[in-house]
């Protein structure tokens, strides 16, 4: 699994000009499955996420986890996050999960997000949608499973 962690002030998604999800000072995570993928590597992230330290403490140093702070994540699914583009001018995605697969292990990582608490808003899978963010910092992050 693949996710794009960006530190935001808030951030929505909006399917049809319809917002569906939103939140406040947090994450908002695009997170893309590849077809290695399992559900161990959905708890690896979600636990990897939720505990990386890029929130400020009070010295102004990125000390916190969203776990600490009580922030919110939004987590919009993206499988163009597994686009090969090393070769040609169009991206292969060979590496990107099956639909059915994908949005399995999309809804795990979200269960498991959900068990530690934390308020949680997503998009929806498969649709095209319109993703806003006030970014914080800005702070973006690349993480992958094992």
């Amino acid at each position: 699994m693949r996710a794009v962690v960006q530190r935001v002030k808030s951030s929505s998604v909006a399917v049809d000009n319809d917002v569906i999800g939103e939140i406040g000072k947090g994450l908002l995570i695009l997170l893309g499955v590849a077809k290695a993928d399992t559900a161990d590597n959905a708890e690896y992230l979600a636990d990897k996420i939720l505990n990386l330290r890029i929130f400020e403490d009070e010295n102004s140093k990125m000390n916190r986890s969203l776990l600490d702070t009580g922030g919110e994540m939004l987590v919009v699914s993206q499988f163009t996050l597994l686009g090969d583009c090393t070769k040609g001018r169009r991206p292969s995605f060979v590496h990107a999960a099956k639909p059915d697969l994908a949005n399995e292990l999309y809804e795990h990582f979200v269960e498991q997000v959900r068990k530690k608490g934390v308020n949680i808003a997503t998009g929806q899978f498969r649709a095209v949608m319109d993703v806003s963010l006030v970014n914080d910092g800005p702070v973006t992050l690349i993480v992958e499973s094992r």
